[in-house]
């Protein structure tokens, strides 16, 4: 077995190399301390907060601007979709952006510039392809991120963390925009995501450099991808995939999916908000268990509570019932992400796959709206649609044999 361990050292990435421009003027948190997993967390998070705050979103335009269910979720999905290409994009050329800082405050500064367009301009028109560059801006910055995380050394932690970040952002976000939404217009979702962009640019400068690998790192990692089979690597996107589009086709609309089953908007704010508080410890528990025990079975469950969480929805006429899905849904989001995630990242160092992962996420996060919106506004009911999300996340089941693989390389290398 020493030439498996011998293997995992000659991954390590080089820090023998200078820091950067912005480590040589402003001290760096360590790269695998804990301050260093909450600074990649926003740093993954900014490009996508959106998703975190899209009820608010999707609700504003339908009950301000006057749009239907289908057009929101059009919206909603140019922005995603944006995501997906940037994401993509990333994915592919990741390996060729060694000054990946330089990058990501020039994607963040751009994405400001869009989010002030689509305040100041206040043209419903405009607002597709708006939302579509801001999405592939933002799309762009999570896969950068995600790269960064994946050659971390730490990324089952900074995975949950981004969770954690997006959670406790969404939950003030659900908690108090309706109410400045009412009171200042449809627009203020958009002033969360500029505010939320710049605390995210003010952190960059004290993040370390994280490198790719050297040259002879870089070669042992791509001769192991060859040896891996591409059916857990596919499997796991899958499974990503189907996790985000289940779980984002009932959250996008979870404000008109309460209202259906009679409940006030009232009501339904203040259970997004302490719901998604509360899953600020399924992302908590995955920072921990994530780095500390093996994937399949903390995962296995995870999956099965979401599919109950799901299937109560059904009975949202039932208050306690309602708060008691959302709570569930959202815990077990917040700690299976990290795992899909984490696991796409052990497939390579350099952190293509982990990019990947993101585009796969973003993908199912784009999709699941806009499937839903069209859905709706044909006349299904929400109770159709919960059903259609469950059987959707069943696939990811899938994912629990790739799983236990991975779990078995990580034990073969440590004997």
């Amino acid at each position: 077995m020493s030439n498996n361990a011998e293997s995992l050292a000659s991954q390590q990435l080089d820090t023998s190399k200078p820091p950067g421009n912005f480590s040589r003027i402003i001290p760096t948190a360590a790269p695998q301390g804990w301050p260093a997993s909450i600074l990649l967390a926003f740093l993954s998070s900014a490009g996508l907060y959106y998703v975190n705050i899209f009820p608010v979103i999707v609700d504003s335009l339908m009950a301000g601007a006057g749009l239907s269910a289908a057009q929101a979720g059009e919206i909603t999905f140019a922005n995603t979709i944006g995501a997906v290409i940037g994401a993509f994009t990333v994915s592919l050329l990741v390996k060729r952006i060694p000054q990946w800082k330089g990058a990501a405050f020039a994607l963040l500064l751009c994405s400001i510039g869009m989010d002030l367009l689509t305040i100041f301009l206040a043209n419903l028109d405009l607002l597709i392809p708006l939302r579509l560059v801001h999405g592939i801006l933002g799309g762009a910055l999570v896969g950068l991120g995600f790269a960064v995380i994946a050659r971390s050394g730490i990324a089952g932690r900074a995975y949950s963390m981004v969770l954690l970040v997006q959670y406790t952002g969404g939950a003030l976000g659900l908690g108090f925009l309706p109410g400045l939404v009412s009171e200042f217009g449809t627009y203020v979702p958009f002033y969360a995501l500029i505010t939320f962009s710049m605390i995210t640019l003010a952190m960059l400068p004290f993040l370390a450099d994280y490198p790719l690998p050297v040259e002879k790192a870089r070669a042992v990692s791509e001769a192991a991808m060859e040896k891996v089979s591409l059916m857990p690597i596919l499997i796991t996107l899958v499974a990503l995939f189907c996790f985000q589009f289940a779980n984002m086709s009932l959250f996008a609309f979870i404000f008109d999916l309460g209202k259906s089953f009679g409940l006030e908007v009232a009501f339904i704010s203040q259970t997004l908000f302490w719901a998604n508080l509360i899953a600020i410890g399924g992302a908590a528990l995955a920072s921990v268990t994530g780095q500390r025990f093996p994937l399949a079975l903390p995962l296995g469950i995870a999956l099965l509570v979401t599919l109950g969480g799901l299937l109560m929805f059904i009975y949202s006429g039932l208050k306690p019932v309602f708060i008691a899905a959302n709570i569930l849904t959202g815990i077990t989001w917040a700690f299976c992400v990290p795992y899909l995630l984490t696991m796409a990242s052990r497939f390579d160092k350099a952190g293509q796959m982990g990019a990947f992962g993101g585009f796969a996420s973003k993908m199912g996060l784009a999709c699941g709206p806009l499937v839903a919106g069209h859905f709706i506004s044909a006349g299904g009911s929400y109770t159709q649609l919960i059903w259609i999300a469950t059987l959707v996340l069943v696939i990811c089941l899938a994912a629990l044999p790739s799983a236990a693989r991975l779990d078995r390389e990580v034990t073969a290398a440590g004997q």
